[in-house]
This record gives C-alpha cells, sequence and structure tokens, in this order.
C-alpha cells in the first residue's frame, strides 16, 4: 500500500510539473520579481499533512506539492531557490517556499510564497521526482544547480553538499 501512495504522489507530481511548467519559465521569472513585494502570506494548521485554506483559491495540483514538501523537508532543506527569495524573503533553501515553521506540537506554519512562484514549484517536484526515483540528495542538488545557473537569481544561501 505505502508503494502505491508513493507512486502514485510521484506521478501526480510529474503530471503537475509537465503540466504547469512550460519552457517558458526563464522568460516568466521576469516577472517574477514584482511578487516579491507582495508579502508572504503564512498560516498555521495543526499538522503538516492539513493543507492551509489559501490553498483552496488554487489549482489542487499546487496542494499536491505543498504537501509534498511538507513530507519532504530533509530534501528540499537542502535545495536551494533560484527565485530571488533568499534576497528577498531571507529564504534558505526550498522549503522556505512552502512552509515557515514546524512547531514542536506537531502544528505547521505555511508560507504562501510558493503559490506565486513557478521556478518555487517546478524545483520542489522535480526534486521530490527525482528522491522518489532513487536519486541521492547530492545527485538531485547537481541537477538542480546546474539547471537554474543561468536565467535565474542567485540561489537562497544553502549550504553545500
Amino acid at each position: 500500500m505505502r508503494f502505491r501512495t508513493i507512486f502514485f504522489a510521484s506521478m501526480t507530481l510529474s503530471t503537475i510539473l509537465l503540466g504547469a511548467c512550460s519552457s517558458e519559465e526563464k522568460t516568466e521569472h521576469a516577472t517574477h520579481a514584482d511578487s516579491h513585494t507582495v508579502k508572504d502570506l503564512r498560516e498555521r494548521t495543526a499538522a503538516r499533512d492539513i493543507a492551509p485554506a489559501f490553498l483552496k483559491q488554487h489549482d489542487t495540483s499546487m496542494t499536491t506539492i505543498y504537501l509534498a514538501a511538507a513530507q519532504h523537508q530533509e530534501l528540499l532543506e537542502q535545495m536551494p531557490c533560484y527565485c530571488g527569495c533568499g534576497e528577498s524573503a531571507g529564504h534558505t533553501s526550498n522549503y522556505d517556499c512552502f512552509i515557515y515553521e514546524n512547531d514542536q506540537d506537531g502544528a505547521t506554519t505555511w508560507d504562501d510564497h510558493g503559490t506565486r512562484c513557478g521556478t518555487c514549484l517546478e524545483i520542489a517536484a522535480e526534486s521530490i521526482n527525482a528522491y522518489s526515483a532513487g536519486k541521492s540528495v547530492k545527485e538531485i542538488r547537481k541537477m538542480i544547480d546546474e539547471k537554474y545557473a543561468e536565467g535565474y537569481a542567485e540561489p537562497t544561501p544553502t549550504p553545500s553538499i
């Protein structure tokens, strides 16, 4: 049963990634800089498997990526984001684009930054898909760093692996 869940989540993220992210991403990124002037909305839920209400106004694929990001904290904390959020929002990794804070009581404070950023969503989905396919964190990091090295903002100050 667990394999089916992981396989379904991987297939869903692959489908979302193919449908939501296009070859126009680099040109669209230039307009994303404007979204950094919008203050990030944060919402607390009782647990990381409870999606925040702000996702209700978005396609269900966005919720899928957010919930997957919440389940892959250790992975995404090792992946930089290349949208400029390191400078504009103080993010230190791709994980910060989705989750602001995890409380000791299990509650999660979500960040809506990822809802306005195709780069954030793409990095999370690509990383989770590659991890589910058996790639190591180091291989995934290399893949992300190489793909986003040109045409994107400076990466978040995510420590090297």
